[in-house]
């Protein structure tokens, strides 16, 4: 059912998030947009005007890995200043409420955890660009090292200890997906009686299955998001409308 106005749309999912013992919220880069972090893909975002780099061209070449550290820190000013929104808010109050025992996100922004989720309470399917990574050891590195490093060298820093490339901990184009997350995404999704995709175009696999999961598995499906996706006719409720507008009713909560 597509609500016919916010109004309805948010005294439905009002209703339905009382019912509910176990909400699980899906996030994608629409409920981050109020907070200043741009939906890359979106016309004018990051991926219209540069070519991704893919995970094998990280890894082959020096000068891609200088060209996404370079992208990174041109980011860096955008992630600093960005705090969570209404929608990372709403979650966290249900989140405290015992409604939501954890949440699965595209995002890369560390938002959900600023606005209270614990670090393992985030099940981050596409990693975080708020720290680095050795891709070899997996050692971890705090990004003012590899800017000092980057300064010092003109070049993208290799591990101390193993000397492999450090890369952002995020999930690029052609890496793995993390089989721990997506394990833990698929259990919340078959478990719960209530699943919220919010501000995702559900358009990314294996992560856009997640929905689909849930609603199989008798879960009611919410899809909050300002486009149309592939799975409103699935959904059991779309609230094509602003996400902080949708979720903002239930920051108090």
């Amino acid at each position: 059912m597509i609500a016919k106005d916010l109004q309805s749309g948010v005294e439905r999912l009002g209703d339905m998030i009382a019912s509910a013992d176990i909400i699980v919220p899906f996030t994608g880069a629409g409920i981050s947009t109020e907070c200043g972090i741009p939906d890359f893909r979106s016309p004018g975002g990051i991926w219209t005007r540069y070519r991704p780099i893919e995970f094998g061209e990280f890894v082959a070449s020096q000068e891609a890995r200088d060209e996404s550290w370079r992208r990174r820190f041109a980011m860096e000013e955008v992630f600093a200043a960005a705090k969570p929104g209404r929608g990372h808010r709403a979650l966290a109050a249900l989140h405290r409420a015992g409604k939501i025992p954890a949440v699965i996100t595209q995002n890369i922004d560390n938002l959900h955890q600023a606005s209270g989720f614990a670090p393992d309470r985030v099940i981050e399917l596409h990693g975080n660009t708020t720290y680095a990574r050795c891709i070899g050891c997996g050692q971890v590195y705090p990004l003012d090292w590899v800017k000092r490093r980057f300064d010092q060298d003109c070049a993208a820093p290799n591990c101390t200890s193993c000397d492999e490339p450090v890369k952002t901990a995020t999930i690029s184009f052609g890496q793995a997906m993390p089989e721990d997350e997506m394990q833990r995404a698929a259990e919340l999704s078959q478990s719960c009686d209530l699943f919220l995709a919010i501000g995702s175009s559900l358009v990314v696999w294996p992560a856009a299955g997640f929905p689909i999961m849930a609603k199989n598995s008798g879960a009611r499906l919410v899809i909050i998001n300002r486009e149309p996706t592939e799975q409103d006719e699935i959904a059991d409720l779309v609230i094509r409308h602003d996400i902080g507008e949708a979720l903002g009713p239930f920051v108090g909560n």
